[in-house]
């Protein structure tokens, strides 16, 4: 067996460096600093480290699909599951189909700082009502990032977002 050929030709590696603590604020929630790594608007997936500031409640929400989210500190739970707290460490998978609303404890001592993995979209809802909020997902999240860089001072701030496919 030989190497295969490289079919994708590439100068450098498509890496973001989250060490230098620039984040976007206000970004998807009051109280949520985000930190965008990679956006792919046209398969639908979305890359992001989040921090969730203290007593952070999130919609309603329902995922057309998957989710990794892996808590790095802090702690959050779903208000549907509240005994089963994620805590630094902890890894967590979610099916598509999953509904739930996503809060972070008032007396947490700190933010909580995720890392998450998130296929499809989000479609959140008004927790009191159920009326429909909008639909979030990559290409959404793609231009609120584009415009807070610019308005929040980070327009250095990269990101990985494939190119648009073109007819060859």
């Amino acid at each position: 067996m030989s190497i295969p050929e490289a079919i994708t030709e590439q100068d450098a590696l498509l890496s973001v460096d989250t060490s230098d603590n620039a984040f976007l604020e206000g970004l998807l929630h009051p109280g949520i600093k985000v930190r965008p790594l990679f956006l792919d608007a046209h398969n639908g997936l979305w890359v992001l480290r989040v921090k969730f500031a203290p007593g952070v409640t999130l919609p309603l929400h329902f995922h057309t699909g998957c989710v990794h989210l892996y808590t790095m500190s802090g702690c959050w739970y779903y208000s549907e599951y509240p005994e089963q707290k994620q805590t630094a460490g902890s890894y967590l998978y979610e099916p598509g189909g999953s509904v739930h609303q996503f809060i972070t404890p008032a007396d947490n001592g700190e933010d909580t700082d995720t890392f998450m993995v998130v296929s499809g979209s989000n479609i959140n809802f008004d927790s009191d009502d159920g009326a429909y909020i909008n639909t979030m997902d990559a290409g959404l999240i793609k231009a609120w990032v584009d415009a807070a860089r610019n308005e929040q001072g980070q327009q250095d701030m990269r990101y990985i977002a494939p190119s648009v496919p073109t007819l060859v």
